[in-house]
């Protein structure tokens, strides 16, 4: 250790964060290329062979090119994510909208047949419609 000062760690460690920094950016750019629908096949090989034989250029002329666009995709992809993820939660939940699902308003039914408020015919009526 005594042949390696501390600054050369701090420039090492630098540069190693640099390094891993370059290759999250190129990554970054690769996914948009495949993830771009108004970019068709051509165009998709076109950047890619760019950005893989150049990279430091390619990558660069692409965040310069495409920059905006790249946001306005990533902003579309998690809008598409949370509302998958809305619909699952809710299907899984068994709410189709309100309410507390077929077993809340079944309960609710019940209640109503006890209170006499509903006849059996209409309560079974009701609860066929529940459940189908």
């Amino acid at each position: 250790m005594d042949d390696y000062p501390l600054l050369n760690l701090f420039w090492t460690m630098l540069w190693f964060f640099l390094w891993v920094m370059w290759f999250f950016l190129l990554f970054k750019v690769i996914t948009d290329i495949f993830r771009d629908h108004s970019l068709h096949g051509w165009g998709k090989a076109g950047w890619l062979i760019l950005v893989l034989l150049i990279p430091f250029i390619g990558v660069f002329i692409y965040v310069i090119a495409r920059g905006r666009s790249m946001h306005e995709r990533d902003a579309k992809q998690v809008k598409e994510n949370e509302a998958a993820f809305r619909s699952y939660v809710q299907q899984a939940a068994g709410s189709g909208g309100g309410g507390g699902g077929s077993a809340d308003e079944l309960s609710k039914l019940s209640a109503l047949k006890d209170k006499g408020d509903i006849s059996q015919e209409e309560f079974e009526r009701a609860k066929a419609r529940i459940l189908a």
